[in-house]
């Protein structure tokens, strides 16, 4: 007795084996992709945006809702979690969402927080000021040394030194070379 078969039935288990394995390899590749990235980059950090128009979602993808927009070139963030290219992040007010990898920019910002602050010659407290930066101002970080509560700053053409603790986009005891 001979067995007859669909020869179609066969092409279609081919085709879906071939559609299986090459899912897989995909994912193993994007699964050591991602475990990589993360040995190269510790949680939290804090990171800026690259765009002036970027959309915060309330998940990690496009098919979830815009939870909020921000409309501030070299904002800092701090990146709290991550899932595959989307990143958990936080603002200077508390406020949580997820933005994509692309929008973010490894550029280290600050944000001025509480008052007016005083942009210094040198790293005292007594040196002559360079600049008042009122609250909300965006600079860009150039140094901060692991034991100094100073930083080197940069906003608008001015260079100078700022406390650590006069803004929000740095940790306590972290070094920016």
């Amino acid at each position: 007795m001979k067995k007859i078969y669909n020869k179609n039935s066969a092409f279609k288990k081919l085709s879906i084996l071939i559609l299986l394995l090459g899912f897989m390899s995909f994912y193993k590749t994007s699964l050591a992709e991602n475990s990589l990235e993360k040995k190269n980059s510790p949680l939290p950090r804090f990171v800026s945006l690259k765009q002036d128009k970027t959309y915060l979602r309330t998940g990690p993808g496009v098919q979830y809702p815009i939870d909020w927009v921000y409309q501030v070139k070299n904002l800092p963030l701090e990146v709290i979690l991550e899932f595959g290219t989307w990143r958990k992040v936080r603002d200077v007010r508390g406020g949580q969402g997820w933005i994509h990898q692309s929008m973010l920019s490894k550029i280290r910002t600050f944000i001025i927080t509480g008052k007016i602050r005083t942009l210094r010659k040198s790293e005292s407290s007594k040196s002559n000021p360079i600049a008042k930066l009122e609250v909300n101002v965006v600079g860009k970080i150039s140094k901060c040394k692991h034991s100094l509560s100073w930083c080197i700053v940069s906003v608008d053409g001015y260079k100078g030194w700022l406390r650590r603790v006069d803004f929000w986009g740095v940790y306590p005891d972290e070094a920016i070379k």
